[in-house]
C-alpha cells in the first residue's frame, strides 16, 4: 500500500488538490464502462504537465510502485483498471489538455495526451481543417488513450487508424526521462520509428503525453446515404466496385444487420427506419470530396446504377444535416442498445473483407448451435475488415445463464477469426480480457520479441504490469 510519506512526495509534485486517497473520490476510476473489472489503487494522481509526469513516474520507479495510466477511462478490454491489490498508482492524464501549437504549412497539430477527442477535432475546425479520428466515446475518450490502444472508428477506410494520424510523440518512459520526439517530418529514416513501439502498446512501455497528429483538409462536400442490402457477399460486391468508381471519396462504409436497427428503433425514442421497408443488412455509406459541386449528382448516379445492377435492394440519401444525424445516430447507438436487451458475449475482431460473409456466416450458425436462441448482432467497419460479432441473450433466458456460455463462445468465434487468417482484436486492444488469448495465439516469435521490448524498457515492470503480456 501506498505509504503516507510517498503520498506528500506525489502531492509535492502535482500539488494537493491532485491528488485522491479517499473511496468515493477514486471509485469512478476503478471501474470500466462494462462492469466488468474493478480495481483498488493507493491514488488517483493527475499531473498537469510532461515534468510532473515525469517526476511521478521517476518517484514510482524508486519506491518499486507499479502505475496504470488512464485518459477517459473508456477502454473495453480493462486496460485502464487497476488490479485489486490497492497498491497501484492510477495515473490520470486528463489535465493535459492543451494544444501546444498548430502549423498549417506542416499540415500539423501538437496536442496534449488528456484532451478529449472531440476537443482535438474541435480545435481542428477551428483553423478550418480536418482531425478525422472519429469514435462514439469521442466526447469522453482522450486522444492519448486512442493512441495507446490504436484506435480505429469510422473513417479507417479513408484516413487509417490512430497510428496512421500521427508523426511524433512525447512520451515518459519507465525510469522518469522524457523521450521528446515531436517531429513533423513525413520523410525521416534517422533508425528506428520509436513513435510505433507505444502506439497500441496500451502504457506498457511509456506513458504518452503528447502528439504530433496530422490534420487534413475539411471536406467541402458530404453525401452521407442509407442502403438496404441482401447480406454481406452483396455489400463486399458494392465496395468493390464503389472503390473502383469512386475510390478515395469513401470516409465510412459500416454494415449492419436487420436485428441492430431493431433493437435501435425499439430502444432510441425519436429513432426512425430509414428506409420504407424492411431489408435483411444496411450499409451505411459516406462520401467526401474537396469539390464544392457535383458529388451529390455522382452519389445519385452511382446508386441508380447499383440499383440496376442489383447490388443494393433501396436507398436513401440525407437531404440535410439532420437527417444524416439520424442516419448515424442507428449506427452508433449499437453498442448501447445491446445493453438493453439483456446479456452480450462480445467480440472485435477483423478479418480479410473477402472473407467477411463467410466469417458471419460461419460463427452465427456455430454460437446459435452452441446457444440455441441466441440473437447475433454483427455488424462494424466492412471498409477495413473490422466486425463486432456480438451475441445478445436469447429470449426468456437469464442474463447469467447467457454469459454463462462466454468462454464456449468465445473460443468458437475466435477459433473461426484465426482459421480465415484475422485478428482477435482489431480496435479495442488486449488490456486485461484477451491477455491470455493472446498468448495461446501469437505467433511464438513475435510474442518472444514484445516480452524483449517489455523487459528493455520497463524491466522493474511499473508500467500497467498484468496488461496485454503474460508476465
Amino acid at each position: 500500500m501506498a505509504t503516507a510519506a510517498f503520498l506528500d512526495q506525489l502531492r509535492a509534485i502535482v500539488g494537493h488538490n491532485n491528488i485522491m486517497t479517499a473511496a468515493e473520490d477514486m471509485a469512478p476510476f476503478l471501474i470500466e464502462r462494462r462492469n466488468i473489472y474493478h480495481g483498488r489503487a493507493g491514488a488517483i494522481v493527475r499531473p498537469g504537465s510532461v515534468a510532473e509526469v515525469a517526476a511521478v513516474v521517476a518517484a514510482c520507479q524508486a519506491s518499486g510502485t507499479s502505475i496504470v495510466p488512464q485518459g477517459g477511462n473508456t477502454g473495453l478490454v480493462g486496460g485502464q483498471i487497476p488490479n485489486q491489490s490497492g497498491g497501484q498508482i492510477v495515473l490520470s492524464l486528463t489535465r493535459l489538455d492543451a494544444v501546444r501549437e498548430v502549423d498549417l504549412s506542416s499540415g500539423t497539430m501538437t496536442v496534449e495526451a488528456g484532451m478529449t477527442l472531440a476537443a482535438v477535432q474541435a480545435a481542428a475546425e477551428s483553423v478550418e481543417r480536418l482531425f478525422p479520428l472519429s469514435l462514439a466515446s469521442e466526447g469522453t475518450c482522450t486522444i492519448g488513450g486512442n493512441l495507446a490502444t490504436n484506435a480505429g472508428g469510422t473513417a479507417v477506410i479513408a484516413y487509417g487508424n490512430a497510428r496512421d494520424l500521427v508523426l511524433g510523440l512525447e512520451v515518459v518512459l519507465a525510469d522518469g526521462r522524457i523521450l521528446a520526439n515531436l517531429g513533423k517530418l513525413k520523410k525521416d529514416n534517422t533508425g528506428y520509428d520509436l513513435k510505433d513501439l507505444f502506439i497500441g502498446s496500451e502504457g506498457t512501455l511509456g506513458i504518452i503525453t503528447a502528439a504530433v497528429v496530422k490534420l487534413f483538409p475539411r471536406p467541402r462536400s458530404v453525401v452521407t446515404a442509407f442502403l438496404g442490402v441482401a447480406d454481406p457477399a452483396q455489400a463486399v460486391d458494392l465496395l468493390v466496385r464503389l472503390q473502383q468508381m469512386m475510390g478515395g471519396m469513401i470516409r465510412s462504409f459500416e454494415l449492419m444487420p436487420r436485428i441492430g436497427l431493431d433493437f435501435v428503433l425499439t430502444h432510441t425514442p425519436g429513432s426512425r427506419d430509414p428506409l420504407a421497408d424492411s431489408h435483411p443488412w444496411y450499409v451505411l455509406l459516406e462520401l467526401i470530396s474537396q469539390a464544392p459541386d457535383n458529388l451529390l449528382q455522382q452519389s445519385e448516379q452511382w446508386l441508380e446504377s447499383a440499383l440496376e445492377a442489383g447490388l443494393i435492394r433501396d436507398a436513401a440519401i440525407a437531404a440535410s444535416l439532420e437527417q444524416a444525424r439520424r442516419m448515424w445516430q442507428i449506427r452508433e447507438a449499437l453498442s448501447e442498445v445491446q445493453r438493453l436487451e439483456g446479456g452480450s458475449i462480445k467480440h472485435d475482431v477483423s478479418v480479410p473483407i473477402a472473407r467477411i460473409p463467410s466469417f458471419i456466416e460461419t460463427a452465427t450458425a456455430a454460437v446459435v448451435e452452441a446457444v440455441p436462441g441466441g440473437r447475433v448482432l454483427a455488424f462494424g467497419h466492412l471498409g477495413d475488415g473490422n466486425i463486432h460479432f456480438n451475441l445478445s441473450q436469447p429470449m426468456g433466458m437469464p442474463t447469467q445463464s447467457c454469459l454463462s456460455h462466454g468462454e464456449r463462445v468465445n473460443d468458437i468465434v475466435h477459433g473461426i477469426v484465426l482459421s480465415n487468417q484475422g485478428s482477435i482484436s482489431a480496435e479495442h486492444g488486449i488490456g486485461q480480457l484477451k491477455r491470455e488469448l493472446l498468448a495461446r495465439v501469437k505467433n511464438p516469435v513475435a510474442l518472444e520479441v514484445m516480452r524483449s521490448v517489455k523487459r528493455a524498457l520497463d524491466p522493474n515492470n511499473i508500467l500497467n504490469p498484468g496488461k496485454v503480456l503474460v508476465a
